[in-house]
């Protein structure tokens, strides 16, 4: 990516950001406004951790393996651990309580800021779209159904999830720029 292209992509964010606190209320009231048990069951499967972790991490791993991709796999998994630890040191230091509480909810993990799903998943974004530029439109929607399932779901109020977006792709963007100047992966090869 072009360091102009990068610029404008971090100030984007950082207003997008800012732009969605002020927008959270209307946008949990535009979503009740499409709520009815057919989403329900989308969104429910979209937002189950276990299918993301699945088809998102494991699946492209394995067709990193089979396309003799094999140094992206390690900074795959790197970009979406990274992810996960960074927004649960996020979480514990905003307390942000979520949207509605729910019994689904484990206790200790109930905060809402940021979305870890979303932040997972867009932490994985800039190297699948990399790899398997083909795909790029499959994974985009992928990571949006799944953002946008933690709104309608309630776990998460609009700028959770546009945060934890922004931080995973910029955590991605970090994997490749570390891979491709300074190549610690390539052993993996």
């Amino acid at each position: 990516m072009k360091k102009s292209n990068k610029i404008v992509l971090l100030v984007a964010g950082i207003i997008l950001f800012f732009t969605s606190f002020f927008l959270d209320k209307n946008a949990q009231y535009m979503v009740s406004l499409i709520k009815n048990n057919l989403f329900d069951i989308i969104f429910g499967w979209f937002t189950d951790f276990i299918n993301i972790f699945v088809i998102f991490i494991l699946i492209t791993a394995l067709f990193l393996w089979e396309e003799k991709k094999r140094e992206w796999i390690f900074p795959l998994w790197l970009s979406f651990f990274i992810s996960i630890i960074l927004s649960y040191i996020i979480k514990i230091i905003t307390l942000r309580p979520r949207p509605i509480e729910t019994s689904q909810i484990l206790t200790g993990l109930n905060y809402s800021f940021p979305s870890l799903h979303a932040t997972a998943l867009f932490a994985a974004l800039p190297i699948l779209n990399k790899e398997f530029p083909k795909l790029k439109f499959f994974w985009i929607l992928f990571a949006f159904f799944v953002a946008f399932s933690r709104i309608y779901l309630e776990y998460h109020f609009l700028s959770d999830v546009v945060f934890g977006a922004f931080l995973g792709y910029l955590i991605g963007v970090f994997i490749i720029y570390i891979e491709e100047k300074y190549r610690p992966f390539k052993f993996l090869k």
